[in-house]
């Protein structure tokens, strides 16, 4: 008999995970995304009117930057199974405000691309140590600290975005170089409350016996855990919902409907919505190994009821059309939200202690691997007409229920969301970063 999600009690139904470490971590994750939301929204003019870059130069220089920011996730995730994970964190944090402030000292074309290639590296590689970060901190809440994280991420976004905004109302070049500068100094903010935080207990190997999964052959290299890695193939399609909302609507909306051009940006703010509203109360249907395993099943009826529609809002009048998106909109961001919780828990219950951070570099790929492959997807989607959409969502479907079947032998065996072991060196060669906070122990599970 399957248990049901539990309630969490009224006062810690609004705590935050990880105590002051955690708190900590959240207010740097809004930092990051504010941020990012003013330089995003006004990189590509940047390199029009500062740096004097044609349209197929600020492509190329998107492009290779992309190419190359995809070794960031195994890189930081193999660091930092090596090294305490909030230093690395902050080398990455100081080394994305440094690549970002070099663009200032040039305009040419071959450096601002190795430049941004640069920043690229430590950027992608920024997200897995953060989520690694909490899964050692948060330890049992990890899926609920990760629901709020996104939550207060997307609150951050949408304010740097707004910044933005506003800023870009003046147009001129220095409010360009503003902007870049104010993403620079939040780096460095972001760098000063990483290095007040603890380092979390890293776990050092897997405990075998009825509460723990049994290390798989090769577990140790991500590169030869062939379960893993198919699961984190059926991770780049699943993440498609990404390109779907941010590039497929607005395609979509302009070329094949009669719904006002309008919609195209309320559709975002729209998700940005419901994403604030919704992770963390549906987090409780993800917090344990089997339980996200089940949610692979409505979330795939969700994307193939969201295929479905968009295919409908091709048909009838404005009205219909605009009903038809949004009831879309509103499918593929419930299922990017169940996605979500999901693939974090699995992500993390997948991966051997002794190679969390390596794992989950690995799982890093399939984000990056979506952000190149997603806009053809989509852009081929969006020329083959209404079909394409229902055959989109099956494949989205059927891809849930093979990531299902990959899993379903580890949800059966393992926990959920287990509390990280703490690491216990040989004595005399504790790394000062590893050692154990005041008022803990580090000791060995004792064997009853």
């Amino acid at each position: 008999m399957q248990a049901k999600p539990r309630r969490l009690p009224s006062v810690r139904r609004f705590a935050i995970p990880g105590g002051a470490d955690g708190r900590r971590m959240l207010v740097v994750s809004v930092i990051d995304k504010i941020g990012t939301g003013l330089w995003t929204g006004a990189a590509t003019l940047y390199f029009v009117y500062v740096a004097h870059l044609s349209v197929a130069q600020i492509g190329l220089l998107m492009g290779l930057s992309g190419v190359v920011g995809i070794a960031g996730p195994p890189l930081g995730g193999r660091l930092a199974d090596r090294f305490p994970v909030t230093r690395v964190l902050v080398v990455a944090q100081l080394a994305r405000g440094a690549a970002l402030l070099a663009l200032l000292t040039t305009d040419d074309f071959a450096l601002l691309v190795v430049f941004s290639a640069l920043g690229a590296l430590p950027d992608r590689a920024s997200s897995v140590l953060t989520k690694l970060f909490a899964a050692r901190a948060a330890g049992p809440e990890r899926v609920r600290y990760q629901a709020i994280q996104r939550t207060a991420a997307n609150i951050g976004w949408a304010v740097g975005a707004s910044g933005a905004a506003a800023a870009l109302t003046v147009g001129s070049a220095t409010s360009y170089r503003v902007l870049l500068l104010a993403n620079v100094v939040s780096y460095a903010v972001m760098a000063v409350l990483t290095l007040r935080c603890a380092e979390p207990s890293a776990p050092s190997r897997v405990v075998t016996g009825t509460d723990r999964p049994v290390a798989r052959a090769g577990a140790g290299n991500p590169w030869r855990d062939r379960r893993y890695l198919s699961f984190t193939a059926t991770e780049v399609w699943l993440f498609l919902d990404d390109s779907i909302l941010q590039v497929g609507f607005p395609l979509w909306i302009v070329h094949a409907t009669t719904a006002p051009v309008g919609l195209a940006p309320l559709v975002l703010v729209l998700n940005s919505a419901l994403v604030v509203a919704l992770q963390v109360p549906l987090s409780r249907f993800g917090t344990t190994t089997a339980a996200a395993r089940r949610l692979l099943l409505p979330i795939g009826a969700v994307l193939l009821a969201g295929g479905a529609a968009l295919a409908a809002s091709a048909s009838g009048g404005p009205w219909f059309s605009t009903a038809a998106v949004l009831v879309a909109a509103v499918a593929f961001t419930l299922a990017e939200i169940l996605h979500s919780l999901s693939s974090w828990e699995l992500s993390v219950a997948l991966a051997p202690a002794e190679a969390q951070g390596s794992y989950l570099g690995v799982h890093g790929l399939a984000q990056s691997a979506q952000r190149s492959l997603g806009p053809v997807v989509v852009g081929a989607a969006v020329s083959l007409g209404a079909i394409a959409w229902p055959v989109l969502g099956a494949t989205l479907a059927v891809t849930c229920l093979v990531q299902h079947r990959i899993v379903g032998r580890s949800a059966r065996t393992a926990l959920p969301s287990l509390p990280p072991q703490p690491c216990v060196p040989a004595p005399g060669n504790t790394p000062a970063g590893l050692r154990p906070r005041a008022g803990e122990e580090a000791e060995l599970p004792r064997t009853p």
